[in-house]
Order: C-alpha cells, then sequence, then structure tokens
C-alpha cells in the first residue's frame, strides 16, 4: 500500500534520479536496491510508518528523527540512510513511495529490464514473484522487474500493467462486471 498510484511525480522522479546517480558512482545499486525494498516492505507492514510518511502533521524535525530511529534500528545505513534522511529534512517524506518506484524504473531500464507494475490484494511471496515473472518472460519475452504494489480492496487476484497494457483479473472487477450483467437482465 506504499503507492495506490503507478505514476512518478515530478519531485519523486528527480530524487530518484539523484539516489540513482549517487549509487551508480558508488557501485552500489544492488545494494540500494535491495536496503529500498526493506523500507517499503516496512511502509507496508506498518500503519504508523505509513502514517508518519504520508502525514503533514509532523513537523521536518519531528519525522527526521522518527526516521532516522527507525532507520538506524533497521541498519539501514550509507547513501540510502542519508537519502531518507535528506528527504525528511526537506519534507519530501510523502514522496518516498514514488522515489522508491523510480529508482527501481530507472535501474530495470538501466538493465534493459520491462517494468511489470502488479497490485495484488496481499504480499506475494518469493516463489509467486518468481512464476509471475517468468509467465511475464514468457509472454512478453523480456526480461521483467516487478514493481509489487498491495491493495486489499480488489479482494484478489491481480492487476499487471505493463507499459500501456494491462490485465485486471481481480475479484473486485470480476464482481462490478457481474453486478452491471444482472442490472442488464433485471
Amino acid at each position: 500500500m506504499t503507492d495506490n498510484n503507478s505514476e512518478v511525480s515530478g519531485v519523486a522522479e528527480r530524487y530518484a534520479r539523484a539516489l540513482f546517480d549517487l549509487a551508480s558512482e558508488e557501485n552500489a545499486l544492488d545494494a540500494t536496491e535491495t536496503q529500498l525494498g526493506s523500507i517499503e516492505a516496512m511502509m507496508n507492514e506498518s500503519e504508523d510508518f505509513r502514517r508518519l510518511v504520508h502525514s503533514p502533521v509532523f513537523t521536518a524535525d519531528e519525522q527526521l528523527a522518527a526516521v532516522s530511529a527507525i532507520l538506524d534500528k533497521a541498519e539501514i545505513t550509507g547513501i540510502v540512510g542519508n537519502f531518507v534522511r535528506v528527504v525528511a529534512s526537506n519534507r519530501r517524506l510523502f514522496t518516498l513511495p514514488g522515489m522508491i518506484t523510480g529508482f527501481r524504473k530507472i535501474l530495470s531500464l538501466q538493465r534493459g529490464e520491462q517494468v511489470a507494475d502488479v497490485t495484488s490484494a496481499r504480499p506475494l511471496d518469493d516463489a509467486e514473484m518468481e512464476a509471475l515473472k517468468a509467465s511475464l518472460k514468457d509472454a512478453l519475452g523480456k526480461d521483467i522487474a516487478i514493481d509489487a504494489k498491495v491493495d486489499a480492496d480488489i479482494l484478489g487476484g491481480l492487476v499487471v500493467k505493463v507499459g500501456s497494457q494491462m490485465v485486471d483479473s481481480s475479484v473486485r472487477t470480476k464482481l462490478n462486471s457481474l453486478k452491471i450483467a444482472l442490472k442488464e437482465v433485471g
């Protein structure tokens, strides 16, 4: 539930590009990607962390102090730790999910991968992610990087978007289609 909108804002894109450039200079792209994934997982798992990230009620100092404590406890240091602290200091913490998405998209393009935005009702485990990657690779003929999001509102199934193509096999969409069909009959 980090970022329901797969688009990356201009601010988030600029920060993501700066982080990518810095990580590239330091030969730390993989480590940066891993640590960003850890932060994203923490946001997915903690309502309090999401509230800290998105709420304008907290001051920059409060956000910085809280984020610093979270990063220290999670042992997220170096480029990513400093980056998130700068983001909090600049009152841009609300765009962190978009920055993570933007970083992944830049990294995937650099690797020659196609990015698939996947929304599921619950987090997918490693085996499900690998099976999905393999299916998408077979269908598209390209290596795939998955940007996974969780949205319990879809009830079940998946929504997969690759470029301009989208496949919506969510239970919510199927129920809405059935509802429309029943209205036409009755």
